[in-house]
């Protein structure tokens, strides 16, 4: 059955995009990209160009969820920086054209890569690309953000306990089940806040494989572009290492999708670095000597995950859900939190 969600009012669309989009042309085809969980995609097809059309959800939301205007701001921002990013187009704030706020920006011509362990790619590439990977998110995480005019794009103060007490309560708003290791999560994680280092600087906030562009090069894969920034804030820098090698940790389950890492891998026989490596790479790039706390701040990417894919959980049974395999993703956020209060155990801290 096709939903307000996998369609678009084409006709008004071609016609407001061609008035706002110098030669955008005649929209000939817009289809909906399968996969992703949070704002619907579209591939616009015209007759003198490809684009890409992101939007808010039809219906009900959560206050600040589905920030597609921020997702607009910040790569329109990083144009001109190191960071890779596709060209932004127009941001639509009028909900009467699509029914919901939306922008377009060009089409990537590359590919994105859903299986952690790049299971098509020889060890060499692995090893080059999960260095892309790494080399990027210093990037990111070394631009000047007054330069950009992201000054204002996060608020003051200890970042991990305004995420703590904004994700607790947006998990709350959504939850359709008590899971007693949420609580217990949350809990810890309260009680265990690292004192505020004073570190800020622009974070993606869901940095991983799968939200990554690459070239279609066989030897040396770069990173064309980095997407999905609906979670980009001002903030600290360990939240996106943490978060990175948190879904790496990840079971390698075919039925997970994109949620599928390199638990019980052997990561050297692939080319790619164990999680010290990466994580020290990052540090060498980073000019830091390590990464204190580093159970806190893994913990962390646990709840907050757990917490994204009980809003996941709870579109699928308000019926605006992104796609069809949201029921699958958000049974995945009671399995997340046991997994944090185990790895929480293993280190003697619970």
């Amino acid at each position: 059955m096709t939903t307000a969600i996998d369609q678009l009012p084409e006709a008004r669309l071609n016609e407001y995009l061609a008035a706002h989009i110098g030669g955008f042309g005649t929209l000939l085809n817009a289809e909906k990209f399968e996969g992703g969980q949070s704002n619907p995609t579209f591939l616009l097809t015209t007759d003198t160009a490809k684009y890409v059309l992101r939007s808010k959800p039809p219906g009900e939301l959560l206050p600040s969820a589905h920030a597609v205007d921020r997702e607009y701001r910040v790569m329109k921002a990083l144009a001109d920086t190191p960071v890779p990013v596709p060209t932004m187009r127009h941001l639509c704030e009028d909900d009467d054209i699509i029914g919901r706020m939306f922008y377009v920006m060009d089409c990537v011509d590359g590919t994105v890569y859903w299986d952690a362990s790049l299971a098509s790619k020889s060890p060499e590439v692995r090893g080059h690309m999960y260095d892309q990977m790494n080399q990027v998110l210093t990037q990111l995480h070394q631009v000047d953000v007054s330069a950009v005019g992201l000054d204002t794009f996060g608020k003051p103060g200890n970042y991990f306990e305004r995420q703590l007490n904004r994700w607790g309560k947006q998990y709350k708003a959504a939850e359709t089940e008590t899971i007693p290791e949420m609580e217990q999560l949350m809990t810890w994680l309260a009680a265990n806040m690292p004192a505020d280092d004073g570190r800020v600087s622009l974070i993606h906030g869901d940095y991983r494989l799968d939200n990554m562009m690459f070239s279609n090069d066989d030897s040396k894969p770069t990173v064309l572009a980095v997407l999905d920034w609906e979670l980009s804030t001002l903030g600290h820098p360990f939240s996106d290492i943490a978060y990175q090698c948190m879904q790496l940790r990840m079971p390698t389950d075919p039925a997970l999708g994109n949620l599928s890492g390199l638990a019980g891998l052997d990561r050297k026989a692939l080319g790619i670095p164990s999680e010290e490596e990466y994580v020290a790479q990052y540090c060498e790039r980073m000019g830091l000597d390590e990464i204190p706390n580093w159970s806190f701040y893994l913990a962390f990417s646990f709840f907050r995950f757990a917490a994204i894919l009980q809003g996941i959980m709870k579109r699928y049974q308000d019926g605006t859900a992104s796609s069809t395999e949201a029921l699958s993703y958000g049974r995945m956020t009671r399995p997340m939190a046991e997994k944090a209060v185990e790895f929480l155990r293993e280190q003697g801290e619970l």
